[in-house]
Order: structure tokens, then C-alpha cells, then sequence
């Protein structure tokens, strides 16, 4: 990555480390750090050092002692020219050293079908788990079954619609017709086995998601490992009794109370089918770290479990993200979504309405700790004003080109730079095999090298989105990629008469069409080939 680069150079000569961005405006540079202002450093002496890297066209200070960096023309082509030969490894990164991470994400409770309310996980899941895979990390998706408890009682009262009754819907019309006992727990059990079952699984089914394991809060219970994580913590005095009920000292552990294990009733909490589930994910599963992916409405959970995985001394290995939730326009009407009052919109529906490629990339485009408005209007959209189609169109656009290519392996008469540095261009296989780089050098257009520095961010991007899970990085990346292709196709033909400078722009086409694939396929969107 030229960004590492410069970050090592910076390092070398100063002895401090850079922080190196990409400024706003083009016209600072591709690359910027405030190193000189931070450590109140001479920023001309650092120049000196480094003015005649090739890797530079051009440094410079800017008042009050910004030093900003042009890549050159050279080191862009030869930077193309590994995109080329990495192909599609390029952007894969060794960060993550093969640790096991687990990351847990939907998760909703089984009292119905997955809503557009409490679905808005599992894009953002699947992808930062496609992205830690992709930085080398060991990676497994799961989802939590949430089958023992008051949930449960109140979904069997709903099926058998008693007095107690709280779920509303079609759903419960056919459960009903299908479960015959009268037990109202055993009545929720065999309901939430059917809807995890039947409707849940094939769900993230659609939504493009392969979850490595299900778990289950019901046999965590009935495999005794919930009782085992409540006598570790008596025996560490991190319990009591209280008003009839059994406390957990998680206040030792920073939290602002302490939280109830067992009620009086002698019903066990969420908290402690928790810490039981965790303790098997760090304990049983050996995980380096876990990730789970919660929805803004359990904020006050966070806390209790936090301090339960420390009171178990797993500190610092677990991250809880929480997403908001998703507000959908239909018509510029808000859709309301209650499972108990049966009015909700199912993700299948949405799912049906504008297809996978629109809701995952739609549910992406925004940080998870913001509210999201899904404009259903603009989902249907097939024109440049729908991003997803917009960018699918590019790649699109590419294998157009690509297959109606006639140079395949020869030069022509009037090449000018000879055959032994011809780049070769198989429009059948896509591949290319490079010879001689120097063609390359043919690329010195404007929109040519912007597009070029926009296809070597990408590692860039997987590094960034590793560190702080940021994921909306990648469809707002896929965009400018697009936009820059687009941009480029506009200003330059990509055939024509002059066979170097068309093999030239074959290679950038083909290097763009391999980016643009490896972000999609991280988003878990579509690439088609015609559209």
C-alpha cells in the first residue's frame, strides 16, 4: 500500500509515527499528514529527505505545516501493473494472522419472521465478516436462538391465544392450525422451533447469508453450561441473594449496577444464558475475539454482559456493535413494524419488492450507529440515480468491452514499443499476461491516473474498515470506483486504431473489472455481465 509507504518513510526519517490521509480536495495531494505540526517538525527538512523518491511527482508544504504528496505517473502505472498480476488476491491482507474471530449478528428473537426492523445486521454482519476474512482473520457466523425464556412463554400463549396472548398475524394463524398442545411453554418451544426452522433460516437464506453455526440458548440451559457459569461466579463471591432473587456483582466490573441472574420466580435472565453462551464461545470454541452485532434496543445489556465476560477473565476479547434500526418510505408513507400487532413488513417481502443486491447495498450505505431511511421508491430504480445500479452497470459495462475486443495476443505493425513489451490480452479468459510493462506508460491521461489511484485504495479500504469496523466504507468505495470508471470511459476510447494505447486501456479496464468484483463480492452484491 503506497499509504504504508509513506507512513514507513515518514518513520524512517523522523522517527515518529504518521498519520497519512487523503485530502478533501484533489488539489492538496493524494496523500497528506500533519506529522511536521503534531511533533513540531521542520517540514522542508523532511522534504529534503524525501523529494527525489520516484514514488513522488511532487511534495510540498502547505502553511501551517501540512507536507502533501502527488504520486507520480510512473509509480501509478507500476502500482497497476501489480493490481494486474495479483489479480483477484489483490487487497488481501495478512493482518488478522489467522485468528478466530466469531461474529453473532441478527439474532432476533424467534416469536416471528425476520422484520426490516431487525434484519438491518445482517448485511452489516455477513460483510464485516467477508472483510476480516478477506484481511486474514479465521472467521465463523453465527446466529443466537433466543428459545428459552419469557419470550418463549408469551409466543405459546399467542399460538394458543389465550388471555396472555402478544403476537399478532398470519404466522400465528398457521402455527396455531399446526401445534396441538395445550401447554403453553411447550406450545412457544414447538413455535420457535418451526419459525427458526421453516422461516428464519431461509430468510438469511435470501439475504445471502451462510451462518457456520446456530446456537442455542434452550441447550445451553439444558446442557447444564448455564447452571456451571452461575456456580464459577458464586464461588468467585461475584453473587448474592436478594429480594428473593440472585445478583451478579457486575458493579465490580465498572457497570453502574448490579444485574439479577435469577429471578424470584426462578426464571434465568438473558444475562445469564449470556455469559453462558459467551463462555462457550471463548472457553469451548477457543475464539480470539467475538464480535456481536445487537440491535440500539439492547444498549442496556451491554454493560451486565461486558462484565460478565470479564468476571469470567476474558477482558477485552468481546466488541458489541449496535446497530439502528431502519425506518422504511413507501410512497413517502413510513411503514410500521410491530410483530405483536401483526402489522409489520417481513425482510422476504423487501427482499421480493427490489431483490438482495438493493437491500444489502442500501442497508451498507449508512454507519450502523446512525438511523437509516430506506427510500423503497428509489430501490426500483434502474438508472443511474439507484447506486446499485449505477455501479453494476460499470462492471457490466466493462465485460461489454472486454468481449468485444478483437486484440487477443498479437501486436500490431504499428506498435511503438515493440513486441517484446507487448502486453497480452486474452478476451476469453479475461487474464492478461504481462510481459513488458512498459505499455503501461502509454496510461497518462488525466481521467486514466485517477481511476488508477482510485483501484490501489482498496487495500487501503480493507485495512481501515479492519480496525474500526466501519463497513459503509465499501459501498461509498464502490461508488467513486464507478463513478471514476464512468468518468474515464467518457474522456477516453478505450478501441481504437492505436493497438498499444487499446491494450493499454484493456489492462485498466480488466484491473477496474477485478477490483470492482472483489468489493461487491465483500458486500455479498451481484456482478452481473450484462444488463
Amino acid at each position: 500500500m503506497i499509504r504504508n509507504g509513506i507512513k514507513e518513510l515518514l518513520k524512517e526519517i523522523t522517527g515518529k509515527e504518521a498519520k497519512v490521509e487523503h485530502p478533501a480536495d484533489a488539489k492538496h495531494g493524494d496523500y497528506s499528514t500533519n506529522i511536521a505540526i503534531v511533533f513540531e517538525l521542520d517540514p522542508e527538512k523532511i522534504i529534503k529527505k524525501i523529494k527525489d523518491n520516484p514514488m513522488f511527482g511532487k511534495v510540498e508544504v502547505v502553511h501551517p505545516g501540512f507536507i502533501n504528496f502527488f504520486i507520480s505517473k510512473k509509480y501509478l502505472q507500476k502500482e497497476l501493473g501489480e493490481i494486474l498480476k495479483k489479480g483477484e488476491k489483490f487487497g488481501k491482507l495478512d493482518i488478522g494472522k489467522n485468528k478466530r474471530v466469531q461474529i453473532e449478528f441478527i439474532s432476533a428473537n424467534p416469536t416471528g419472521p425476520l422484520t426490516v426492523g431487525n434484519a438491518r445486521g445482517g448485511p452489516f454482519g455477513d460483510t464485516l465478516a467477508n472483510v476480516l476474512e478477506k484481511a486474514g482473520f479465521k472467521i465463523e457466523k453465527a446466529y443466537y436462538i433466543n428459545d428459552y425464556g419469557m419470550q418463549i412463554l408469551a409466543l405459546g400463549h399467542s399460538v394458543l391465544k389465550d388471555s396472555e396472548a402478544k403476537y399478532k398475524g398470519k404466522y400465528i394463524d398457521e402455527l396455531r392450525k399446526r401445534i396441538k398442545v395445550k401447554d403453553p411453554y411447550k406450545a412457544g418451544q414447538k413455535a420457535a422451533k418451526i419459525i427458526i426452522d421453516e422461516i428464519v433460516r431461509k430468510t438469511t437464506e435470501n439475504m445471502g447469508i451462510k451462518y457456520d453455526e446456530w446456537i442455542s440458548e434452550r441447550k445451553l440451559h439444558e446442557s447444564g453450561q448455564v447452571d456451571e457459569v452461575l456456580e464459577i461466579l458464586k464461588k468467585k463471591d461475584l453473587v448474592y441473594q436478594k429480594e428473593g432473587a440472585l445478583w451478579f456483582r457486575s458493579s465490580r466490573f465498572g457497570d453502574e449496577r448490579d444485574r439479577v441472574l435469577v429471578k424470584k420466580d426462578g426464571w434465568k435472565t438473558y444475562l445469564a444464558g449470556d455469559i453462558a453462551l459467551h463462555r462457550y464461545k471463548f472457553e469451548k470454541k477457543k475464539f480470539d475475539k467475538v464480535i456481536d452485532i445487537w440491535g440500539a434496543d439492547h444498549y442496556g445489556d451491554v454493560p451486565g454482559l461486558m462484565a460478565g465476560v470479564e468476571a469470567l477473565g476474558h477482558k477485552g476479547k468481546l466488541k458489541i456493535i449496535l446497530h439502528q434500526f431502519i425506518t422504511l418510505f413507501k410512497r413517502g408513507e413510513k411503514q410500521r413494524m410491530s410483530k405483536r400487532k401483526g402489522i409489520y413488513v417481513a425482510m422476504d417481502e423487501l427482499l421480493d419488492e427490489v431483490g438482495v443486491d438493493v437491500v444489502r447495498f442500501f442497508f451498507l450505505q449508512k454507519s450502523v450507529n446512525t438511523h437509516l431511511h430506506f427510500d423503497l421508491d428509489l430501490a426500483k430504480v434502474e438508472g443511474e440515480k439507484n447506486p446499485v445500479y449505477y455501479i453494476q452497470y460499470a462492471y457490466a459495462r466493462i465485460c461489454s468491452i472486454l468481449k468485444k475486443s478483437k486484440i487477443k495476443n498479437r501486436t500490431s505493425k504499428k506498435s511503438k514499443v515493440g513486441k517484446e513489451n507487448e502486453v497480452l490480452f486474452d478476451n476469453q479468459k479475461s487474464k492478461t499476461q504481462i510481459k513488458n510493462k512498459k505499455i503501461l506508460k502509454l496510461l497518462d491521461q488525466p481521467t486514466e491516473l485517477n481511476l488508477i489511484k482510485q483501484l490501489i485504495r482498496f487495500p487501503e479500504i480493507i485495512e481501515d474498515t479492519v480496525r474500526d469496523y466501519q463497513v459503509q466504507r465499501l459501498p461509498q468505495y464502490a461508488h467513486e470506483l464507478a463513478r471514476q470508471f464512468h468518468q474515464f470511459y467518457r474522456d477516453c476510447r478505450v478501441l481504437s486504431e492505436d493497438e498499444d494505447l487499446s491494450q493499454a486501456r484493456l489492462n485498466l479496464i480488466l484491473a477496474t473489472k477485478t477490483v470492482l468484483k472483489n468489493v461487491l463480492d465483500l458486500m455479498g452484491i451481484s456482478a452481473p455481465e450484462k444488463m
